[in-house]
């Protein structure tokens, strides 16, 4: 699957999305794909804080259990309860109903830290 021209990409394959001062964050397709079948996802805590690059959660699938990196700084505003019963969302639609988080933006000049499309698609070809 493409990775969409939107998005803001971190190294650790977390995507974020900004809408005004929200920012909405998920896992890529490249991990959902890389991690195998998604069977439980530990969700952060709405007002929790996350810090750029920090863990924030999570994921366990078949294969493996790794850690969520939050690519954006912020406070939790909503998390996808969605998640909590159907983990296996994160594989059917990583960049849909796969998201896993809404935070409010505390700095959003950490968005240049950040690859685009192109550049992340570099990273995982």
């Amino acid at each position: 699957m493409a990775n969409p021209d939107d998005l803001r990409y971190s190294k650790e394959h977390e995507w974020v999305r900004v809408d005004g001062s929200q920012a909405t964050i998920g896992i890529t397709s490249f991990a959902a794909e890389e991690l195998g079948d998604i069977v439980f996802i530990e969700l952060p805590e709405v007002g929790a804080t996350l810090s750029q690059f920090a863990t924030f959660g999570v994921v366990e699938s078949v294969k493996a259990v790794s850690d969520l990196y939050s690519p954006v700084s912020g406070e939790v505003v909503e998390v996808n309860e969605a998640l909590r019963d159907t983990p296996e969302l994160l594989n059917a639609d990583a960049f849909g109903e796969g998201w896993i988080a809404r935070v409010e933006l505390s700095d959003t000049a950490e968005l240049d830290a950040l690859m685009d499309a192109a550049a992340y698609a570099d990273e995982t070809a």
